[in-house]
């Protein structure tokens, strides 16, 4: 994969005591997002999920994955995944690895088919990853609109295009003052996929 180039510099969307969210536009090169997007959309065995909400089970409004990443180094089969897509998968999170310096070990997919594919507003659950790790978000396909918003009431919320290719970092301590989420649209959107980095406590 080609390297940073000198003017990808991060932009600064959230800094402070309460945490720090930074956006990187061309993380990756347009070619490799398309790239990467098309393997991972035709190489993972995407799954639907159910949740519990307001008291009732409801389906998930998207599609998702999850892998190790001590597995995808490995050239070997790894269930649920294309030789391709593991290789690429790979590939982009050593990238990852090493811009953000995080021994980051999971990676989170979720294939957005639609417009009508969403995640709510939320923080990630604390227990689901070490305590002052970042998480790393890549962005692939269409352009979708993400709205950060703080816990305290009256700030505005912070709204970012995740474009292909880009990389959205958000500290730890940003999951205890804010929230964030892509919200439905009826606008005409292509299908997008996100890759969520996380440094996961070891069982």
């Amino acid at each position: 994969m080609t390297q940073l180039g000198l003017f990808d510099v991060p932009l600064s969307l959230i800094e402070g005591e309460r945490g720090r969210v930074t956006y990187r536009a061309g993380f990756i090169a347009p070619a490799e997002a398309q790239t990467l997007f098309a393997a991972l959309r035709d190489g993972v065995d995407w799954h639907a999920q159910r949740r519990v909400m307001y008291e009732r089970e409801v389906d998930v409004p998207r599609l998702m994955a999850h892998f190790r990443l001590a597995d995808l180094a490995h050239d070997r089969a790894v269930e649920g995944i294309s030789h391709d897509a593991r290789k690429r998968l790979h590939e982009a999170s050593v990238r990852a690895v090493d811009a953000l310096r995080t021994p980051f070990n999971g990676v989170g997919l979720n294939f957005y088919r639609d417009g009508n594919d969403s995640v709510a507003p939320h923080n990630d659950r604390l227990h689901e990853f070490v305590a002052g790790k970042p998480i790393a978000l890549l962005s692939l396909g269409a352009t979708r609109r993400m709205l950060i918003r703080s816990k305290q009431h009256g700030e505005p919320a912070v709204p970012i295009d995740l474009e292909a290719g880009s990389l959205l970092v958000m500290s730890y301590r940003t999951q205890l003052h804010f929230t964030h989420g892509i919200a439905k649209t009826r606008a005409a959107v292509g299908p997008r996929i996100s890759l969520a980095w996380r440094v996961r406590p070891e069982a």
